[in-house]
């Protein structure tokens, strides 16, 4: 085999057995099948029912007509499921496994660090419903917005969509990087990094004041979760001159959170997993 292949099988080799066992783990009984997609229908649902009603009530929100919301609402939520199929298991609430002494487990591994976080969360049996909840929400509201979708306005989507979930991951990563030093008291910060996101991104941002906009961009970047992607795609109150800030910003905090994580590893090698006592089990 090549080299420059080599890596890519590897890749989905890892996905095809993390998807074979998710597979396994979905099917084991069916009423436990039922009952998982059932409960995330209705948790994406109601997630977006709040802030759909209200624009259907108003015929929209601010310079949002109703349909752009829902567009906006199924963007968001295609966001979440896409980041629950690929980075399940606390991948990406990385604190938990960090405070947890399960970072170990991936340490061993014979394979890169970046290699395991990135296929170990695959589920996308588990994990896809609320990403297929997304994605009907956005096929419902396509036809009345009535946009040409050309071959390049699906590929700023496509990219805009996967700068969106970079945005998330980095920004749990970068505060998840906590527990390194301090496991027991910031076990679950990653939760509440991507809750705080997740929780806001439904809203449109638009009137909140320049220095509150530019916070919501930049120091919690909730805005690029869906507000600021959508925004543009759908040329709300202007064109598309800036299509690839999100990726853009997607790109620097990526990068700021790699620095931050491995600079944490770093600290991690010296010191071990805190919370482990001598014969192994978690204190």
């Amino acid at each position: 085999m090549a080299d420059k292949w080599r890596l890519p099988v590897r890749l989905f080799r890892t996905w095809r057995v993390h998807a074979h066992l998710d597979f396994m783990f979905m099917t084991r009984d069916f009423k436990f099948f039922l009952l998982n997609i059932c409960s995330d229908l209705i948790t994406s649902l109601a997630g977006v029912t709040a802030v759909f009603l209200l624009a259907e009530r108003f015929g929209g929100i601010g310079i949002w007509t109703r349909v752009q919301v829902i567009f906006l609402l199924g963007y968001g939520t295609l966001v979440s499921g896409v980041m629950e199929a690929f980075f399940g298991y606390n991948v990406l609430h990385v604190s938990r496994r960090l405070g947890r002494g399960q970072f170990d487990h991936t340490l061993i591994q014979p394979r890169p660090v970046w290699m395991a976080l990135v296929t170990e969360g695959f589920m996308p049996f588990s994990g896809c419903w609320t990403l297929l909840t997304g994605l009907g929400i956005i096929v419902w509201s396509l036809p009345a917005l009535g946009l040409t979708l050309s071959p390049s306005w699906c590929m700023a989507f496509g990219v805009n969509l996967l700068s969106s979930c970079a945005v998330v991951a980095a920004f749990s990563f970068v505060w998840g990087s906590l527990a390194f030093r301090a496991p027991a008291a910031a076990e679950e910060i990653s939760s509440w990094a991507t809750r705080m996101l997740t929780q806001l991104k439904a809203f449109p941002l638009d009137g909140v004041g320049t220095v509150l906009t530019y916070s919501l961009l930049s120091v919690l970047p909730v805005g690029l979760v869906s507000w600021y992607p959508c925004r543009i795609l759908l040329g709300v109150q202007g064109g598309t001159a800036g299509l690839w800030h999100t990726p853009m910003a997607a790109c620097i905090l990526v990068v700021f959170a790699v620095c931050v994580f491995r600079k944490g590893m770093v600290y991690y090698g010296k010191t071990g997993a805190q919370r482990y006592l001598p014969w192994g089990h978690r204190g």
